[in-house]
C-alpha cells in the first residue's frame, strides 16, 4: 500500500476541501449570490390548493427493514469493520412480514471500506474506467503519457449521469440507426463527466503552473461518452464494446448548436461565434435524463469555476449579472485562461453567458450536433427528466444547484411523434424549444411560530403545503416585468428573484415517478440556511444549519403537469434516524438505514425511489439507497451500496435485474495526490485511482430486491 492517506475532511459536511476546490470552485466560502429578499416559504399565497385537497396523509405502519451487507472492492484491499446495521431482522423480513417489493435485500452497513459494497448475495464488476479506448485509433489508457488527443478518443473522468438505450431501430424512440436492426445484448450506456481533478491526474501536477497539454487533456476529459457495452450470458456484467460505431465522445471543444427563443441574442454572441448560434464544449455536466424520444439530456451545472477576472469587470450591470452566477474572482482553479481567453471574461464578457444550458445529444447519430436548449432556462441545471402530458406534450422538472436558488418546470407546447423517419427525429429534437418556462414557489400551512428552524414537526405532524408555478416566459414573450424574454432565458436566477420564488435548500436532482405522477426533489444540504442576514427556516426548508437535507414531493393538481398549483409535503428529511430532527415518511425510524446529503435520485420497475448521496456527514461512505413512496410501506429506505473513499455516487439506474452506479471521485480527499493517493480503487496498491461505472446483480440472476 502507497502512502494511503486517511479521510480527512475540512469543508462543512461530508465534503472534503479538495472536491469543493475542483468541483465547484469553492462555491460555500463565497458569498452566496442569491441576495434577493423573496418572502418567507409560509406567507399566504392567494388562490394556492391546500395539499390536504389533493392527498391523504400517509399511514403510519411498524414494520421492520434489513441489515447485514457483503463486502467486494478493491484487489488486494483489507476489509474495514463496518458500523451497526439498521435496526430489524435479515433478509429483509420484518415482524410484519416482507419489505417492499424492490427492496427485498440486505441493508448495507453504513461504513468507510475502500470499496463498493453491496449486498450479500451479489456481485459486481466494474464496467468501464476513466481512460478507456472507446474510439477507433485510441490507445489504451497510459497514465504516465497522457494526451489531449488519446483523451478525445478515451472514456472521459468523473462519470456522473448513466442512461442505457436498447440498440437498434424499432423501439419507438424516433432514432434513424439502422432501423430495425438489433444487436441482442447490447445497450448504449450514455455517461457524462462533471469535472477534472488535475491533482488526481497528472504525476508531480502544479496546481499554480499547469501545462497546456494538461489543460487540452481536461478538456478532453470534460463532456460526455457514449459507448456500447455487452451483457454477459453467464452474469449481469456488462463490457464496453470498444470501437462501436456508434462511440462517440463529447468535449470541451465540441460544437454546439445553440437553439430555442435565445439562440441568436446579443447576449451570446461572442468573438469567436458573432451569430450567437455556435458554441464549443460543454462544461460541468452534472445530472440529466433520458427523453421519451430516445435522446439523452444533461444538465451544465457548476460552470462559473471555469471563468477568471469576474473582479475585473467594470461595467456594474454586467458585473452584477455575473455575481448572480458566481462569476466576481481572479484566476481560476484550472488557469484554463492562460491558454484560451474566452475564459478571462474581460476578454470574453458574454462567454460565461453560453455555459449553464441544459443540453440534448442523439446517442444513435454519432455524427449529429449536439444542442444547448435555451428555453429551459440558464443556471446551475443538475437534472433535466421529461415526462409527457396527457397529451404527448413533454414538461421537464430542473433544479438550481446552489443554496437558496429555485426549481422549475418547463412545459413544451407541441407534442411528441412516435415515429422513427428523419423528420419525426428532428421535430421531436426541436421540442424543448418551444413552451413557457416557470419558477415554483411554495406556502407551508402551519403557523410561521411552528416552524422553529429545529425540525421538530408541526401540530399537523408534517411539513406541508401548497403552491403554484410562476410563468417566466413564453417564447418570446417575457411575463416577468423589466426584463425581455431573452434576458429571462440567459438570466433566468434574476428572474426568479424578480417574481418572489422560494428559496430552497439547494434543488439537484427533480424527478416525477412513472407510475404516480408525483414529482421528487433532492434537497442536498444548505449550512447557511438561518445564518445571519441569510434566509430562516421555513416549511419546505425547516432546519436551520441544514447538514443533511431533505426530499420534497410535489403533487400537481388532478395530477397534471399542465396545472400551475401544486401541493408538497417533505417526504424524507434525512440524518441519523435517532435524531428527532429527521422524518421517513411516517416509517418507524428505527427500522430505516441513516441517509444524509440526497443528490440523484431514479425510480425501479417497482416505483421505488432511489437516492444516491454526496457529501455524507454522518461519517459513513456516500452510497445508494431504496425507498418505498407508496402502499403500507412507505418511507421503508434501505441501503443497497456504498462508495469507495473519498467518492461520490452518482447516475443511479436500477434495471430489473442489473443496478450501475457512477463511482465519481474515488480519492478525492484533502491532500491526495497521484503520489499520495487516498483510495486504491478500483484496481488495487500501485495503480492511478480512476473513476468509474459499476454494475451490480443477484447472483442468482433473479430480480433486484424481490
Amino acid at each position: 500500500m502507497r502512502n494511503l492517506l486517511p479521510i480527512v475532511n475540512s469543508h462543512p459536511g461530508g465534503r472534503s476541501a479538495l472536491t469543493c476546490r475542483y468541483r465547484c470552485g469553492d462555491a460555500c466560502f463565497h458569498e452566496v449570490p442569491n441576495t434577493s429578499d423573496n418572502e418567507y416559504a409560509g406567507d399566504i399565497i392567494a388562490g394556492a390548493v391546500s395539499r390536504r385537497s389533493m392527498m391523504r396523509t400517509a399511514a403510519v405502519v411498524t414494520v421492520a427493514a434489513a441489515a447485514g451487507g457483503t463486502v467486494l472492492g478493491a484487489p488486494g484491499a483489507t476489509p474495514e469493520a463496518a458500523a451497526a446495521t439498521p435496526a430489524g431482522a435479515q433478509g429483509g423480513r420484518g415482524k410484519h412480514g416482507k419489505a417492499a417489493r424492490g427492496l427485498r435485500f440486505d441493508a448495507v452497513a453504513p461504513n468507510t471500506a475502500d470499496r463498493v459494497t453491496i449486498p450479500s448475495g451479489h456481485d459486481q464488476n466494474v464496467v468501464i474506467r476513466w481512460g478507456e479506448p472507446i474510439l477507433r485509433g485510441a490507445p489504451r489508457f497510459d497514465e504516465n503519457n497522457q494526451t489531449a488527443a488519446a483523451q478525445a478518443g478515451q472514456f472521459g473522468y468523473n462519470n456522473d449521469f448513466l442512461s442505457l438505450l436498447p440498440l437498434g431501430g424499432g423501439h419507438g424512440h424516433g432514432h434513424g440507426y439502422r432501423h430495425g436492426h438489433h444487436e441482442p445484448g447490447r445497450q448504449v450506456l450514455v455517461a457524462n463527466h462533471e469535472y477534472t481533478d488535475e491533482v488526481l491526474m497528472f504525476r508531480g501536477y502544479d496546481p499554480d503552473n499547469p501545462t497546456r497539454e494538461q489543460a487540452e487533456i481536461a478538456w478532453a476529459a470534460h463532456g460526455l461518452s457514449v459507448v456500447v457495452v455487452e451483457e454477459s450470458r453467464r452474469d449481469g456484467s456488462l463490457t464496453p464494446v470498444a470501437r462501436h460505431e456508434l462511440n462517440r465522445r463529447i468535449t470541451a471543444t465540441t460544437e454546439f448548436r445553440v437553439t430555442g427563443p435565445a439562440a441568436g441574442s446579443e447576449l451570446l454572441k461572442t468573438s469567436a461565434d458573432p451569430s450567437g448560434t455556435k458554441v464549443f464544449g460543454t462544461l460541468n455536466n452534472c445530472a440529466g435524463g433520458t427523453t421519451p424520444w430516445g435522446t439523452i439530456l444533461s444538465g451544465e451545472e457548476n460552470v462559473d469555476q471555469y471563468f477568471a477576472n469576474g473582479e475585473k469587470v467594470t461595467d456594474p450591470e454586467h458585473a452584477a449579472r455575473l455575481k448572480r452566477y458566481g462569476i466576481s474572482g481572479g484566476a481560476t482553479e484550472r488557469k484554463w485562461e492562460r491558454f484560451d481567453q474566452r475564459f478571462d471574461v474581460t476578454q470574453e464578457p458574454y462567454e460565461p453567458h453560453r455555459f449553464g444550458w441544459v443540453v440534448e445529444l442523439d446517442p444513435y447519430d454519432p455524427h449529429s450536433t449536439p444542442r444547448k436548449h435555451t428555453a429551459l432556462g440558464r443556471f446551475k441545471h443538475e437534472a433535466a427528466q421529461p415526462r409527457l402530458t396527457h397529451d404527448g406534450r413533454p414538461v421537464v422538472y430542473m433544479g438550481d444547484d446552489e443554496k437558496f436558488d429555485y426549481f422549475y418546470k418547463f412545459v413544451a407546447s407541441k407534442r411528441m411523434r412516435h415515429g422513427s423517419s428523419r423528420s419525426d427525429r428532428e421535430h421531436n429534437l426541436a421540442l424543448l424549444d418551444h413552451g413557457t418556462l416557470y419558477v415554483a414557489k411554495l406556502t407551508g400551512d402551519s403557523p410561521a411560530e411552528e416552524i422553529d428552524g429545529s425540525g421538530t414537526l408541526p401540530n399537523d405532524g408534517e411539513f406541508d403545503g401548497s403552491g403554484v408555478w410562476i410563468p417566466l416566459a413564453t417564447g418570446d414573450e417575457s411575463h416577468v416585468e423589466g426584463m425581455t424574454a431573452e434576458e429571462v432565458y440567459v438570466f433566468t436566477r434574476l428572474a426568479g428573484d424578480k417574481v418572489g420564488a422560494t428559496k430552497m435548500d439547494r434543488p439537484e436532482d427533480v424527478e416525477p415517478s412513472p407510475r404516480t405522477g408525483k414529482v421528487y426533489v433532492a434537497l442536498t444540504n444548505n449550512d447557511g440556511r438561518g445564518t445571519e442576514g441569510k434566509a430562516p427556516a421555513d416549511e419546505a426548508n425547516p432546519r436551520n444549519g441544514n447538514k443533511h437535507g431533505q426530499i420534497l414531493e410535489l403533487t400537481e393538481r388532478h395530477n397534471d403537469p399542465l396545472s400551475e398549483k401544486f401541493a408538497w409535503r417533505l417526504f424524507l428529511v434525512a440524518g441519523d434516524p435517532e435524531d428527532p430532527a429527521t422524518y421517513f415518511a411516517g416509517f418507524p425510524k428505527d427500522k430505516v438505514s441513516p441517509i444524509s446529503c440526497p443528490d440523484n435520485v431514479a425510480f425501479d420497475p417497482h416505483g421505488n425511489l432511489w437516492i444516491s448521496t454526496d457529501g455524507n456527514a454522518l461519517g459513513s461512505h456516500d452510497g445508494l439507497f431504496g425507498v418505498a413512496t407508496r402502499g403500507e410501506r412507505e418511507g421503508e429506505l434501505k441501503q443497497f451500496l456504498t462508495v469507495p473513499t473519498g467518492a461520490e455516487t452518482c447516475g443511479p439506474l436500477v434495471q430489473d435485474r442489473r443496478v450501475l452506479v457512477a463511482v465519481q471521485h474515488p480519492g478525492e480527499v484533502d491532500g491526495a495526490s497521484v503520489e499520495k493517493p487516498a483510495s486504491q480503487w478500483p484496481d488495487g496498491s500501485g495503480r492511478i485511482v480512476r473513476p468509474s461505472v459499476v454494475a451490480v446483480w443477484r447472483k442468482d440472476g433473479r430480480d433486484i430486491g424481490v
